[in-house]
C-alpha cells in the first residue's frame, strides 16, 4: 500500500506491502533513485513473510524536498527514518539500503543501535573508512566534489538532453524514469544533489577524517559489485574495522552499481539467507 506520511515538517512517501506480522525490512535507496529501486526486491520479500517499508527519502522522489541544504544532514535524513519507524509502529527492522541509503543504514545502525536488528550495505561500506581505501577510491568520487558546486553540477548533467547523465550513470535501466523526475519540476535535481552538499566535506580528499560513528553491534552483510564504477572493493570488503558484530562480504561478479535492478535474483537471494527468519 502506498502512503503519504507527515515527519516532522517533512512528508515521506512510503511503499509499505506484506503482512502487517511479518518481520519487518526497511528498504532505504540512494541518489538518484526512489522507492521504485526495489521493485524487483518488494514483491519476493513478502511473498516470503515480510513486511515492507520502502520510503522515497527526503529530496527525493515523491517526498518532501527542503529547500536549504543543511536540511540534507544525516541526523534530519536519519530522523526521518526514525521519524517513520515510530509513525509505523516498528521497533526494531532489518535494514536494507543501496548507495547513499547505504549510508544512512549504516548511521542509523551506529546512532540507534536498538532500532536495527541487521543491515545490509549495498556498493557503499563504512562511512568512516569510505576514502581510506587509498587512490582508487579518490578517483571513483572525482564526480562528489563537482557535485558540490550549487549551479554547475545541475548545468553539467543536464546538458545536451541529459547525455552526460546518461554517460555518468552507464545508461543504467532507471536512467530515463530519472530524467523524467529532474524535469518534472524546478529544483528536484538540487534537492538530490543536496544530500552530497550537506554531508561530503572537501577535506576527505586530502587525507582528512571520514565520518565518526558508534561502533555498529548488530550483523552486517555487505555486498559489492565488481562494475561498480564509483565505489572501490575496498571501501566495502574493509568495513569489519568498524564492526564489533557479525560480518559477511559478498561480491557481485558481472554488475554495475545498479545491481538490485541488474541482478535481482542474485541480490533476493543474498537477502533471503541474510534476513531473520
Amino acid at each position: 500500500m502506498d502512503k503519504t506520511i507527515r515527519i516532522g515538517e517533512v512528508d515521506l512517501f512510503v511503499v509499505e506491502d506484506g503482512p502487517a506480522e511479518g518481520k519487518a525490512v526497511l528498504l532505504l535507496h540512494g541518489f538518484p533513485d526512489s522507492a521504485q529501486l526495489w521493485r524487483f526486491q518488494i514483491p519476493v520479500l513478502t511473498a516470503a513473510g515480510y513486511h515492507v517499508i520502502a520510503p522515497d527519502m527526503r529530496g527525493f522522489g515523491r517526498s518532501s524536498k527542503p529547500s536549504q541544504v543543511d536540511d540534507y544532514a544525516l541526523p534530519f535524513v536519519v530522523g526521518d527514518v526514525i521519524g517513520l519507524l515510530d509513525s509505523l509502529n516498528v521497533e526494531q527492522p532489518a535494514v536494507v539500503g543501496h548507495d547513499w541509503g547505504a549510508g544512512v543504514g549504516w548511521a542509523l545502525a551506529a546512532t540507534f543501535p536498538e532500532r536495527v536488528e541487521r543491515l545490509a550495505a549495498l556498493s557503499v561500506g563504512h562511512p568512516a573508512g569510505y576514502f581510506s581505501g587509498g587512490i582508487a577510491q579518490l578517483e571513483k568520487s572525482w564526480y562528489m566534489l563537482w557535485f558540490l558546486l550549487p549551479g554547475i553540477a545541475e548545468a553539467g548533467l543536464a546538458a545536451e538532453t541529459w547525455s552526460f547523465l546518461r554517460r555518468f550513470t552507464q545508461d543504467a535501466v532507471d536512467v530515463e524514469r530519472w530524467i523524467a523526475h529532474c524535469e518534472a519540476a524546478p529544483g528536484n535535481l538540487t534537492a538530490m544533489l543536496n544530500i552530497y552538499r550537506a554531508n561530503i566535506n572537501p577535506a576527505v580528499f586530502a587525507g582528512g577524517p571520514g565520518l565518526d560513528l558508534p561502533p555498529v553491534g548488530c550483523p552486517v552483510l555487505g555486498v559489492w559489485s565488481d562494475g561498480d564504477i564509483y565505489c572501490s572493493e575496498a571501501q566495502m570488503a574493509g568495513s569489519d574495522r568498524f564492526l564489533e558484530g557479525p560480518w559477511h562480504y559478498e561480491r557481485i561478479d558481472g554488475a554495475s552499481h545498479w545491481f538490485p535492478v541488474e541482478m535481482p535474483d542474485r541480490l533476493n537471494s543474498l537477502l533471503l539467507e541474510f534476513l531473520p527468519h
